[in-house]
């Protein structure tokens, strides 16, 4: 029986772009795949994996899928060819940067540079070996100067001036001279300023220029009841301080007095209670008295005393010569005192018996006080009744009419 083979050529010699040649099986079960150029057998196996999701995506999607695309297919299979390298690349260790620094330190070393001795003989002196010298020697004096001076790494103690004010015609000379006074001490200085029954907008502007931090307050007190305003005012600012605990020196300086830059200074020298000697101006401005303590050294042996009347004054010093520790006010455990009524000026008091009044209640005697300066050798403030009191107070400090000619001219 005679039998007749069609024989089927073994590959398609249709030419395809970039080289490449479809192969088909001669059997259906024979599934076509690409071959790349001098393909590997590593690429044609993520080929074949690439034509069995292709099929896969044709089954569920053929309407987006057509059998019948090869560039299509090309395409899709070289993406996936390309992924899978570049996952597997990603993979790979290359160790890692410090690797290289630890193996194969960086060096850099600047150029040598030549210096000329008084030899006239050239040396080569490397630049880091220079510097790196340099900077020794000056972090091994700025450690001396910290040994020597150790006593300037103390905290200074902050500085508390109590100033009662009130609007009159000579207010805002007086204040703008204390506040430049303040402002060349060293801080922290804390400036009280207090009035009586609201703050003005002409206090508060000179307060704001003077450069000092300060604190604006108001004296609230029924006025008819009042003997004298500036006890109540003073008050004010000791219950300002006992409220908030403000640790510090305590120091009550009226506008109108003069004081020096080392008065302040030497405030911060009282551990509890300091005095010292203030010059006066009798009210009849014809001399001058000296009233305060009589010291040896730092310990307050006497007083000074001019006037009879005031012989019966346990304490012979002016308001503006003293100074107090603001724990005293509210820290009575740390002073061994007993608490009771809170430390204040009385206002029922006779004129110049305040001071004295208001001493008692923070000291016992002379030996829990302190001569400062050393010896009480030093007039640090002046007490004068320079004060105008029937002068009219221009508002917002401006006259709206020239002054009367006192001198007038030829």
């Amino acid at each position: 029986m005679a039998s007749i083979r069609r024989t089927l050529p073994p590959y398609d010699d249709r030419n395809y772009p970039n080289g490449d040649s479809f192969l088909l099986g001669s059997s259906p079960n024979q599934r076509p795949f690409y071959v790349l150029g001098k393909a590997s057998s590593t690429s044609l196996g993520f080929a074949a994996s690439g034509i069995r999701i292709h099929r896969m995506f044709a089954a569920f999607f053929p309407g987006k899928y057509p059998r019948k695309s090869p560039a299509l297919c090309r395409s899709f299979y070289r993406f996936l060819l390309f992924f899978a390298l570049g996952f597997l690349l990603g993979l790979t260790p290359y160790g890692h940067v410090n690797d290289l620094r630890a193996n194969r330190p960086l060096e850099v070393k600047p150029p040598p540079v030549n210096v000329r001795l008084d030899g006239e003989a050239d040396q080569s002196i490397e630049h880091r070996d220079f510097i790196i010298r340099a900077v020794n020697v000056r972090v091994e004096e700025k450690v001396e100067i910290n040994l020597d001076e150790g006593s300037s790494l103390v905290p200074k103690k902050q500085l508390i001036v109590v100033t009662p004010t009130y609007n009159r015609a000579l207010q805002a000379y007086f204040l703008n001279r204390l506040g430049q006074v303040l402002r060349l001490v060293q801080p922290p200085l804390l400036w009280i300023v207090v009035e009586m029954d609201a703050t003005s907008m002409e206090t508060a502007d000179i307060l704001r220029k003077t450069g000092v931090m300060y604190r604006h307050l108001v004296c609230r007190k029924n006025t008819t009841d009042v003997k004298d305003r500036v006890v109540h005012q003073r008050n004010r600012a000791l219950e300002h301080i006992q409220h908030h605990q403000l640790d510090g020196i305590v120091y009550f300086a009226d506008d109108y007095n003069i004081y020096s830059i080392e008065l302040f200074e030497n405030l911060r020298q009282i551990s509890r209670f300091g005095t010292w000697p203030v010059a006066m101006l009798v009210q009849s401005k014809n001399k001058a008295i000296l009233e305060g303590p009589v010291c040896n050294g730092s310990q307050v042996m006497g007083w000074h005393t001019n006037e009879r009347s005031k012989r019966l004054r346990r304490f012979h010093v002016d308001k503006s010569g003293f100074a107090f520790n603001s724990t005293i006010l509210w820290d009575p455990k740390r002073w061994h005192r007993p608490k009771s009524n809170p430390i204040q000026l009385v206002d029922s008091s006779k004129e110049g018996f305040q001071g004295t009044k208001f001493m008692e209640q923070v000291v016992e005697d002379e030996n829990q006080m302190e001569a400062i300066p050393f010896g009480c050798s030093l007039i640090m403030n002046w007490h004068l009744h320079l004060d105008g009191h029937g002068l009219p107070y221009p508002q917002g400090w401006l006259l709206e009419k020239n002054l009367d000619n006192v001198l007038p001219l030829r």
